[in-house]
């Protein structure tokens, strides 16, 4: 069975999880702080990006999907999304 992950607004909209290594790691996710029902809503802190990013490194995916750009990126990418999103250019 696949995995995969959306995300929006810098933080995680949607997965499909189904391995003990995903879930954990995505329990890491909740347990490193507060989680909004609504990703607009959602202001990861530094320990949720760490978990997010750690969650992105073992999902079984080839690609993440980007909600608001309607588009997958590979791995590296979705890291990349996530670390410097808000940030000025």
């Amino acid at each position: 069975m696949s995995e995969s992950l959306i995300l929006k607004w810098g933080s995680l909209k949607g997965w499909e999880l189904h391995s003990e290594v995903s879930m954990a790691a995505l329990q890491k996710y909740f347990d490193a702080g507060t989680v909004s029902m609504s990703a607009a809503l959602q202001r990861d802190n530094a320990d949720q990006k760490t978990a997010l990013l750690d969650l992105i490194d073992v999902v079984d995916c080839e690609t993440v999907c980007l909600d608001w750009d309607g588009k997958n990126v590979s791995k590296d990418k979705a890291k990349e999304y996530i670390l410097n999103y808000g940030k000025e250019s």
